[in-house]
């Protein structure tokens, strides 16, 4: 017998294991694939010598979660920060350009720069109160009710019909919404402007790094450390039944809702299965990635230096495109969220040559290759990017779900992040991590949600050992000499 189980060994089940080994527990996690990461892999998926990120690319996260930063991963492994942190190109080659600082973000956004840096401002000021909000369950008594009401006043503005009204030219409203529509949902919608003003303020706080290596190198410090601190990983084992694991107080599942129920069953009580079935998961995203003879040949020269670039035109065209997806059609001109890691980190190809992430917002459940329609909008903003295609990998939103069953339908963020099931995530509760008989949920289909950050392993863990382990929650994760 062992202390706790954690079925899955993505970015959140490493995320909680490691809190769990660090309280003195055994821990064992189980993996079903063959190779440890989850949403978090990198491998040669077009030609040899080129390492692509198999999902998560960049990481908005790494530098503001307060799992990562108790943790001290950037102590641990080499992020790097572009010069730019996100760009948004327009028709003729105008773009907008996201630095770290917000006042010369604004310097370049002409008669709209005051509006939109007084629109972030008071949140980039208070970006470690913001994040403290938004990675925690929303039914909460927040700590820092000033930073949070400025926060929601900026949601029902830029999550309604209003989400116009401060700005007069083209460019910083789609910057805003090129960032809002990370979050996969018809537009304008509280979950997308929570998203956009959420990210949009790591940007210009802590900036949105890029891990040297790839992401594979953040999930290879989480599983290091677990391991030096007792725990163990076992990969390529498939989990049916609470039966095929190791007799243990607590099974934590970095999986999706379904993915629990069907392992544990009649073992979670009845009130929280009854409100489990209910959750929900939303549209998806296909992949594409691509090996280049050289970097993309953006129209405006700025974009060669951002890290990300979110690719479809004006807000009026991203709402569009948005809304084609929650329709249950596939868009002519799709949202593409593209990233060159690249740009900061050579070593991902061969001297000389780069890699280009990418992904395109289809229904669910879409077996529709999008390299096409990926490389007409990269095209759109980037003439001759055909030219530097030496080659290119596609999933579809049903590969999507067959590499990892937690992204059902191809929806990558386990679970539908509408503004409801941000709230019930995936439970109404302030502690929606714990399901009851010593079972806990710690994947993105639980609070905060979407994203590499190690959340919602670290409050599932911390939940596990103030409930069944009776132990203190304030638990040591800094890295040791």
């Amino acid at each position: 017998m062992v202390d706790a189980v954690v079925v899955g060994a993505g970015p959140n089940g490493l995320a909680a294991a490691v809190t769990l080994a660090r309280a003195g527990l055994s821990v064992e996690v189980v993996e079903r694939n063959d190779t440890i990461g989850g949403g978090a892999r990198t491998a040669e998926l077009t030609l040899p010598g080129f390492r692509h990120d198999v999902c998560s690319a960049v990481h908005p996260m790494a530098l503001q979660s307060r799992f990562f930063r108790a943790f001290g991963l950037e102590d641990r492994i080499e992020l790097r920060l572009p010069d730019v942190q996100y760009g948004h190109p327009l028709d003729g080659g105008r773009a907008g350009i996201a630095h770290r600082d917000l006042a010369r973000t604004a310097d370049t956004l002409g008669v709209d720069g005051p509006a939109f840096h007084q629109l972030m401002a008071p949140l980039v000021r208070n970006a470690d109160q913001v994040a403290d909000f938004a990675n925690d369950a929303l039914l909460h008594v927040p700590r820092h009710p000033v930073t949070v009401a400025r926060f929601g006043l900026r949601v029902l503005e830029q999550g309604t019909r209003a989400w116009d009204a401060r700005f007069r030219e083209d460019v910083a409203p789609a910057m805003v919404s090129g960032v809002a529509a990370h979050s996969i949902q018809h537009m304008p919608s509280l979950s997308t402007a929570a998203a956009a003003l959420s990210l949009g303020v790591y940007a210009h706080a802590r900036g949105w790094p890029v891990p040297v290596g790839g992401s594979q190198a953040i999930v290879d410090a989480l599983a290091g450390d677990l391991v030096a601190h007792g725990g163990r990983i076992e990969t390529g084992r498939e989990v049916r039944s609470l039966g095929d694991l190791t007799p243990a107080k607590a099974v934590l599942f970095d999986t999706s809702v379904p993915g629990m129920l069907a392992i544990a069953g009649r073992q979670i009580p009845t009130p929280r299965r009854g409100a489990l079935r209910r959750f929900r998961f939303g549209n998806a995203a296909a992949k594409v990635d691509f090996a280049l003879s050289g970097p993309v040949p953006w129209q405006n020269e700025e974009l060669r230096r951002a890290g990300t670039v979110h690719i479809g035109g004006t807000r009026a065209e991203i709402a569009a495109a948005e809304a084609e997806v929650a329709r249950g059609r596939h868009a002519e001109r799709p949202y593409v969220l593209g990233s060159e890691p690249t740009v900061v980190d050579p070593s991902r190809a061969p001297e000389g040559k780069h890699v280009f992430w990418a992904y395109a917002h289809v229904p669910a459940g879409s077996d529709v290759d999008q390299t096409e329609a990926v490389t007409r909008q990269i095209e759109r903003f980037a003439p001759g990017f055909r030219d530097v295609v030496l080659e290119s990998a596609s999933r579809t939103a049903v590969d999507m779900q067959a590499y990892n069953p937690n992204y059902h339908g191809g929806d990558i963020a386990a679970g539908a992040a509408s503004f409801w099931q941000l709230v019930k995530r995936p439970v109404v509760s302030s502690d929606p991590w714990r399901m009851g008989g010593g079972m806990y949920l710690c994947s993105e289909a639980s609070a905060p949600g979407p994203g590499v950050h190690g959340m919602a392993g670290w409050h599932a863990a911390r939940s596990a050992l103030r409930h069944t382990f009776g132990l203190p929650t304030d638990v040591d994760l800094a890295p040791e000499d």
